[in-house]
């Protein structure tokens, strides 16, 4: 009895969404593994975290996703640049980021929202390319935010082909949904 126990409740562990056991079931875009969420807890639920790897993405690319829900503006989703900056989380991989030039409107899983091109000084003093992004849908807001070692251009278009995956598109969708 108590081993049929053990066996239900460590197969049952090893359901649950983000768990080591599932991690090679739900990252199956060539070249991006999910990795841990690597920030530390704020305000949001973590969200989720991949890494491309050099062969597949020209160079080291890390992506984060989240949904903040509650947090847009009903009226207007996201309206100009300055709000990427602000809701982007740009700010749990350095504090040190500069926009590039001005954001520019954009559409994710049919969210409208905008993206922005950053230079980021990291803690070591080494420079990464990052592209934050925000969505809106109803008064909710998705947020992803790449970053990598590469070339800006090369970081934005990796990261946006990755979003644009059905896979991350399907779970962006339901995430947004509270699914």
């Amino acid at each position: 009895m108590h081993r049929a126990l053990l066996i239900v409740f460590a197969a049952a562990i090893c359901t649950l969404p983000g768990v080591a056991g599932d991690q090679h079931a739900r990252s199956n875009i060539e070249g991006w593994q999910e990795i841990a969420w690597p920030f530390p807890r704020d305000g949001w639920p973590a969200g989720r975290a991949f890494r491309c790897a050099t062969e597949f993405c020209g160079d080291e690319t890390e992506v984060y996703v989240r949904p903040k829900i509650g947090f847009c503006n009903c009226d207007s989703g996201v309206a100009d640049d300055e709000e990427v900056d602000r809701v982007a989380d740009l700010d749990l991989i350095s504090a040190r980021f500069v926009p590039r030039e001005p954001g520019r409107a954009i559409r994710i899983a049919d969210m409208p929202g905008r993206l922005r091109s950053y230079d980021l000084e990291m803690a070591d003093g080494s420079r990464h390319a990052a592209v934050g992004i925000a969505v809106s849908r109803r008064c909710d807001l998705l947020v992803a935010v790449a970053q990598g070692k590469g070339a800006g251009s090369g970081v934005q278009r990796v990261a946006l082909d990755f979003l644009a995956s059905d896979a991350v598109t399907q779970w962006m969708m339901a995430a947004m949904d509270g699914r």
